[in-house]
């Protein structure tokens, strides 16, 4: 189908059939939590029309993984419409929806070859591309940016990400970061959980727009010492005591069931 003749309206995607019940449990928490993660980005505007993508993969030797349906914006994402594609980006389920060739690019090179990397991120905001085009990248000027540049990593633009050849390359500049910026493009977060990959988009993307805005100040800055940077990751895990994305996540799921919960569909 091609992503013209998707009828792009919430009711749409709201009134397919729910797979609950029809996956497994975990698949099913996956796809929530997931389609949370799309309405999240979207109601703090990072979102781009229906471009830039979120993935999930499920656990199990199959290497699948979830995906949004291209052509519909983050804000109507339900948990049912998230389309599950193998590593091939190949459809695995009877989806009517396309996936985007470029997301399945990125997304799939990092999930095949970072086990870790269950979820995965990836953002084209103004001020995420603003410090993707600065030569000096992420410059440690907040207490936010100490966390990306406590694992971050660059990867060079190559034009739209759609050659197979690129992912060696992609995997390789992102060896074993957290967070990744790529170069004139946009913002990259990978993790565990989507809790996680979610409050690390986050911390990337404060980040960027605290140095945005510091440099438009047109004074001197203070840039953090490395020798605090280098201790700000434990220091941080004691904030959070040791639950990461887990402390805030039940809290945004329940901003988003406030605001409209038909994301758990």
């Amino acid at each position: 189908m091609q992503p013209s003749s998707i009828q792009q309206s919430p009711s749409t995607l709201e009134s397919l059939p729910s797979l609950e019940g029809k996956v497994s449990a975990e698949e099913w928490q996956l796809r929530v939590d997931l389609a949370a993660a799309y309405r999240l980005v979207a109601h703090y505007g990072w979102d781009e029309i229906v471009f830039t993508h979120l993935s999930v993969r499920i656990p199990g030797p199959e290497h699948h993984f979830l995906i949004n349906p291209f052509g519909a914006l983050f804000e109507e994402i339900t948990a049912s419409s998230l389309v599950k594609v193998d590593i091939n980006g190949e459809k695995v389920d009877d989806s009517p929806f396309p996936v985007n060739p470029a997301g399945f690019t990125i997304h799939s090179a990092i999930h095949e070859a970072r086990e870790d990397a269950q979820c995965v991120m990836h953002t084209h905001t103004v001020e995420g591309v603003a410090v993707a085009a600065h030569s000096e990248g992420l410059l440690p000027l907040s207490q936010q940016s100490l966390f990306p540049l406590a694992s971050l990593a660059y990867h060079d633009y190559e034009g739209i990400a759609v050659r197979e050849d690129e992912k060696a390359r992609l995997v390789k500049d992102l060896g074993t970061a957290k967070f990744m910026i790529l170069r004139n493009h946009g913002l990259l977060t990978c993790a565990s959980t989507v809790a996680d990959c979610f409050l690390f988009m986050y911390l990337l993307q404060k980040s960027c727009e605290i140095q945005v805005a510091a440099l438009a100040g047109n004074r001197p800055l203070t840039p953090v010492p490395q020798e605090i940077i280098d201790k700000i990751v434990s220091e941080g895990e004691k904030v959070t005591s040791n639950q990461g994305g887990l402390l805030a996540w039940p809290g945004l799921l329940r901003k988003l069931d406030r605001i409209d919960a038909s994301y758990r569909r």
